[in-house]
């Protein structure tokens, strides 16, 4: 199976458990992977035959610009839902890095795969 990637998606969300962090939008960051057979594509050159990365980022951003969730888990959870159910991709993995969370570290976030490779 082949994977195709979005690496760095820079969305800005409210997101967090702290009254003041309901108030402002936070950066995170996305990597993206999706399991899918491009061999189609490859051989006649025909973007119907492959996915569209483009359209999976506009939907992922316009979904995470919108969302208000407390939690990154619930927001990752989502998002591979949408991934999944909306785009034809059997198996995703997604990294959603929200730096700065915690003062010591460069980066804080969750890892998840979801369906089937």
């Amino acid at each position: 199976m082949d994977i195709i990637f979005l690496g760095g998606l820079e969305i800005e969300t409210v997101i967090g458990i702290y009254d003041w962090e309901r108030t402002i939008k936070q950066k995170i960051v996305l990597d993206i992977e999706m399991a899918f057979d491009i061999k189609k594509a490859a051989i006649t050159d025909d973007i119907s035959y492959t996915l569209d990365y483009k359209a999976v980022s506009d939907r992922v951003v316009d979904f995470v610009e919108a969302s208000k969730y407390l939690l990154v888990e619930t927001l990752i959870e989502e998002i591979s839902k949408i991934l999944l159910n909306e785009f034809p991709t059997p198996w995703v993995k997604i990294t959603l890095n929200k730096k700065g969370a915690i003062s010591r570290a460069r980066d804080v976030g969750i890892i998840i795969e979801r369906g089937q490779k």
